[in-house]
């Protein structure tokens, strides 16, 4: 076993996050003023926490200038991922048209730059949602670009006929272990907010960590997923584990959360757990953060490892 290492008192543990391939995008939600943007932004992300029971991760990557944005508008970018093209595909067509195409002032756009136009990977966007138009939709060819126009209640909704789709990175992810719930909360948001600052990635749980970290599989058929019974200090606490599943916490430990990330590349990922486990570690954290591990499932599910002692 490799020995441990230390990041500003807090032990790093020699342990891999185990992350998969997954599908990817970038949407561009653009509006009159930042707040409906990040309206229509907050409710795209809804339901989107984790591919397992939601089908596609969302957050929100950044807020974005008039000058970043395709029609010099303000804007706020989103990152979406699922596990297979067709999910994205069909969760970003219903999530744009109820919470993008009903927010007062939005048009949306692609937000992936393209290489190569020609064999780029698409979803479908207005090419679906025109037909909430009843035939008075009209189409633009910009550039090379081509846009839809729905006449809506105050004007028409503007949207891309489609988007490039990419392939990402899906379960990049850290465990923040203590003895106190304030100094651990107060470690993940350190972390959180150090990680906003980095393009590409987004953590999609909410204010980006979760508390309700899982395994693969259940005692119930029904569950592809339950809790992650080995960083629960309860079941610790009480010995209720069963003997083929030993509890990962130590006697002082008696909290634990885990911050999940997905990135549309490895470098994007690692960059990210880099500065969130800096940011965390370096946290007035007063000692009530004592260790930070990662989850994996052996090597067995993911290709993508992150060793964190590498990471650091």
């Amino acid at each position: 076993m490799n020995p441990p290492k230390y990041l500003g008192g807090v032990e790093i543990d020699s342990a891999f996050a185990e992350a998969f391939d997954m599908k990817a995008t970038r949407l561009v939600i653009t509006a009159i003023d930042h707040s409906w943007a990040m309206a229509a932004a907050n409710s795209i992300a809804g339901f989107a926490t984790s591919v397992i029971a939601c089908g596609i991760e969302i957050a929100i990557e950044r807020k974005r200038m008039p000058d970043e944005t395709p029609d010099g508008r303000p804007g706020v970018s989103v990152l979406a991922f699922a596990v297979s093209k067709t999910e994205l595909e069909n969760q970003i067509v219903r999530r744009a048209g109820q919470c993008v195409l009903t927010c007062p002032t939005t048009a949306l756009y692609g937000g992936i730059e393209e290489t190569k136009p020609k064999s780029t990977k698409r979803i479908a966007i207005g090419k679906s949602l025109r037909y909430f138009g009843d035939g008075h939709q009209i189409s633009k060819l910009i550039e090379g670009r081509r846009y839809w126009r729905i006449p809506v209640m105050d004007g028409e909704f503007v949207c891309d006929h489609d988007v490039p789709r990419v392939d990402g990175i899906g379960g990049g992810n850290f465990i923040l272990i203590g003895n106190d719930i304030d100094a651990v909360l107060g470690a993940c948001r350190a972390a959180i907010d150090a990680m906003q600052q980095i393009e590409n990635v987004i953590m999609p749980f909410p204010r980006g960590v979760t508390r309700s970290g899982s395994k693969m599989g259940s005692k119930y058929a029904k569950l592809i997923a339950s809790t992650n019974d080995a960083y629960c200090p309860s079941l610790r606490a009480s010995g209720l584990l069963e003997s083929t599943r030993q509890s990962e916490l130590r006697a002082s430990e008696s909290v634990a959360m885990e911050i999940v990330i997905d990135g549309l590349t490895p470098v994007d990922v690692r960059s990210a757990m880099r500065v969130g486990i800096d940011a965390a570690c370096h946290f007035d954290h007063r000692g009530g953060l004592m260790r930070i591990t990662a989850g994996n499932y052996g090597g067995k599910l993911g290709r993508h490892h992150f060793h964190l002692h590498e990471v650091v």
